[in-house]
């Protein structure tokens, strides 16, 4: 929210710096992001002075140029070359002198430099209103009073608004303070706790009066719930113009484009009071009739940005007779609205149902000024005060008669909000004891009117406007904020109390994993979970129907919740290759999201993503690349890290994948991983390898909540290793050489591993050979010689029978 500070101090008459009055704005939780300067005229004019023409002769070198010498109050003249048609000798001119920085229309800089122009030598500029920022003409230069002293600073004589704008990062419940009452409204709160005692002065509305009856609006509110109070007057004999400079000064200092008179000064109403208003144009309203309804669904309105939209039962339109003219609260209709030609309104104040207003504005994707304020919920009781306000302020600028009684329909008032506070619960929730008579000045400065006085607390009654305070919570932190969090004090000591739980923590888990992935050099990506629905067409894993699609979706890219964490995992590995990081360790903790019939489910995962080579390439090192061994191997050491290490491997059954496999324990699939199939990679422009895992984080969990922790002493006695070279079928996996040899020995073997395959040469077709090593350890003695060759002859006896192997 912008606020202008010239405007806020037509508000309330405070001298401070902007910087000291934007520091006690934010401690009053009205947080100050930035303090912008702002100048209706870029550049403030300097450098630019009236000048005098001496005189003004053809250029020798060019028909349309002509040499004039201008005097600007020094001694000696200027030589100007100007190819302006009106410049004259004798006129009163504005003179952009050497070194001065003038601006174009989209704000680019440029300097004033000695220069030659056609032979001829030229020392400054004589301007025209456009050059200047003054204005679009650029017919000629601009001539001035004849009466002006040669020499005076244009700045001087031109009505220059120099200004400085607060950006203010409201909170939704401030609703209040959307407005520059609002905020002068709080920083006089904060003044008075600084002994600063100023008033607050509002636009007076004594001199409206209605001059005539000609022109009657009958209003009907047929959904008086979600228009508890509607408020109307006519005004004709008006003449739409541009706004005065001074007007649109203001609108464009808080970043708004001035329009005409009629609607800059419903525009301004909007930001002085925070009131939103919409002016009709009368003669557009067809059987001289308003009338406040909802229609049915699918009934076609064109609004202001001329789109044809389709209506919702439930939003509230403003109509004629025959037609709809506005969709209430947040946006008007293309056919309704004023023109250069409208000579009479209907201006329309109104309180509306603010979660009718936010449904609206998001079912339609629009957000205007209007809704942002009615759907956060506006003063009800300012309404006819507004309409007063607008009212006076059109017939100031565009003339006009009040040809009507003001309309208040406000049939069940919205009533203030009674409230009671004590005086040991500030104290206890404030961690400070402050002064009674400190709260009740706070309250009172606040419009918190104190209705009665006890020892033990305060009966107060809250306006309507501060929605927000309804609890004694609200008004504790009311007073807090406006006494100064920084003048609570601290304490040296900190106590804490250490508690113990049973509850298992996903967290922790999650933790555990994230940081052993991060000390093997992974990083941690966080995609977004909106989506595009045309992923699901690249793999038959995903179905459409199970797309949990958003209503109001900001693009067709960001439409549907993601039913798989791969694609956003590979948007960043194409984002981060196409900018030259081809060797990528990534992973995520997500969710997806799946539509099933009338339900709708969530579920965790984790990705990881491996691509390129495991580390970059140093002196110290050799290139190798990140292969399905390596990502196996991050996998297995997980599942080893959580207690998981007994489980199943099968190949995996997904076209997400070219080759790959799954892991299980039992029927609870723990994850899925292998090597991305490449038509997927193609449709994200990648063209190297990517390595893919997908864990099912919830079945994980599972597990390892109900998995047992077992601790077992060291043992003391030494293990033996030895080793086979087998020479096997190519269809024989060590999977099953595993199996056999923990089947066999289930006692004293501990460990099973494969430290080299060989194919090729020197050996029979459809043959590979195995070296496997075997530990063997008993944990209460040494083994001897005897024991070990015991083990080993079964176990190649069983290879043997079972897998036709041979020892090499």
């Amino acid at each position: 929210m912008k606020i202008s500070y010239n405007w806020l101090k037509q508000f309330i008459k405070i001298d401070w710096s902007p910087e000291k009055a934007g520091e006690l704005l934010t401690d009053l939780g009205l947080e100050v992001e930035g303090i912008e300067t702002y100048q209706s005229v870029k550049g403030g004019l300097e450098g630019v002075v009236v000048g005098e023409v001496l005189t003004c002769e053809k250029h020798p070198n060019a028909d349309k140029l002509k040499v004039t010498t201008v005097t600007i109050g020094d001694s000696e003249p200027l030589q100007i070359v100007c190819g302006a048609p009106n410049v004259a000798a004798g006129q009163k001119v504005p003179v952009a002198t050497i070194g001065t920085t003038l601006y174009t229309e989209e704000g680019e800089s440029w300097k004033i430099k000695k220069g030659k122009i056609r032979g001829e030598e030229s020392f400054g500029m004589i301007c025209a209103e456009d050059e200047l920022g003054l204005g679009k003409s650029h017919d000629g230069i601009m001539v001035l009073d004849e009466d002006l002293k040669v020499g005076t600073p244009c700045a001087e004589i031109f009505d220059i608004e120099n200004d400085h704008i607060f950006e203010i990062g409201l909170t939704p419940n401030r609703a209040d303070a959307m407005s520059h009452l609002g905020t002068a409204r709080d920083l006089k709160a904060g003044l008075l706790q600084k002994d600063v005692k100023l008033e607050l002065i509002t636009p007076s509305v004594s001199a409206f009066r209605v001059d005539n009856r000609m022109l009657k609006m009958d209003v009907e509110i047929i959904n008086k719930e979600l228009a508890p109070r509607y408020c109307g007057v006519t005004i004709s004999g008006l003449k739409v113009k541009a706004s005065p400079n001074w007007l649109q000064n203001r609108l464009k200092a808080i970043g708004l484009a001035p329009i005409n008179n009629v609607v800059d000064a419903t525009n301004y109403v909007l930001h002085e009071l925070g009131q939103p208003l919409h002016a009709f144009d009368a003669v557009k309203i067809s059987g001289n009739k308003v009338e406040v309804k909802t229609l049915e669904k699918g009934t076609k309105f064109t609004t202001l940005d001329g789109v044809e939209r389709e209506l919702h039962e439930d939003d509230l339109m403003i109509c004629d007779a025959e037609k709809p003219m506005c969709i209430a609260g947040v946006f008007g209709g293309e056919h309704s609205g004023v023109t250069e030609s409208t000579t009479s309104i209907f201006l329309e104040s109104a309180y509306f149902n603010p979660v009718s207003i936010r449904k609206s504005a998001k079912r339609h994707g629009l957000n205007t000024d209007a809704s942002f304020r009615f759907e956060r919920g506006i003063d009800p009781n300012i309404t006819e005060y507004a309409l007063k306000r607008a009212a006076l302020l059109i017939q100031e600028l565009a003339g006009g008669e009040i040809t009507s009684e003001i309309t208040d329909i406000y049939p069940n008032k919205i009533e203030d909000f009674q409230v009671r506070l004590s005086f040991e619960n500030a104290k206890k929730l404030i961690g400070e004891e402050i002064p009674r008579e400190t709260i009740k000045s706070i309250l009172t400065s606040l419009e918190i009117k104190v209705n009665n006085v006890t020892e033990a607390g305060l009966g107060l009654t809250v306006p309507a406007y501060r929605n927000d305070v309804q609890r004694e919570a609200d008004v504790i932190e009311e007073i807090l904020r406006v006494y100064g969090y920084n003048n609570i004090g601290t304490t040296k000591k900190l106590n804490a109390s250490i508690s113990s739980t049973s509850k298992f923590d996903d967290y922790r888990i999650q933790n555990v994993v994230g940081d052993q992935l991060v000390s093997q050099g992974f990083f941690e990506i966080m995609a977004n979970s909106l989506t595009t629905a045309k992923y699901t067409q690249l793999t038959e894993q995903l179905n459409d129907e199970h797309n949990v699609s958003i209503l109001n979706h900001l693009s067709s890219d960001l439409g549907v919740m993601r039913q798989s964490l791969l694609f956003s995992g590979l948007e960043a590995v194409s984002y981060n290759i196409n900018r030259k990081r081809d060797n990528l360790k990534l992973f995520e903790f997500g969710k997806t999201y799946h539509q099933y019939g009338d339900n709708r489910e969530e579920f965790k995962h984790l990705s990881v993503f491996v691509t390129g080579n495991r580390s970059e390439v140093r002196w110290t090192n050799t290139t190798q690349q990140s292969d399905f061994f390596f990502l196996k191997g991050t996998i297995t050491a997980i599942l080893d890290r959580l207690g998981l290490s007994r489980y199943n491997v099968s190949p995996v059954k997904s076209d997400i994948f070219s080759e790959g496999v799954s892991l299980s324990l039992g029927k609870h699939k723990l994850v899925d991983f292998g090597l991305v199939n490449k038509k997927i990679l193609k449709q994200f422009g990648i063209s190297q390898n990517v390595l893919y895992a997908d864990f099912h984080w919830d079945t994980v969990l599972d597990l390892v909540k109900h998995n047992k922790v077992k601790f077992t002493d060291i043992p003391k006695y030494p293990a033996v290793r030895r080793d086979f070279a087998l020479l096997l079928d190519e269809s024989v996996t060590f999977e099953a050489i595993d199996k056999i040899a923990s089947q066999t020995e289930k006692k004293l073997l501990k460990d099973v591993d494969l430290f080299d395959v060989y194919q090729g040469k020197n050996l029979p077709n459809g043959k590979k050979s195995y070296a496997i090593s075997f530990t063997l350890q008993d944990e209460n003695k040494t083994l001897n010689d005897k024991q070990i060759d015991k083990i080993m002859s079964k176990l190649q006896e069983n290879f043997e029978k079972q897998l036709g192997a041979e020892l090499r």
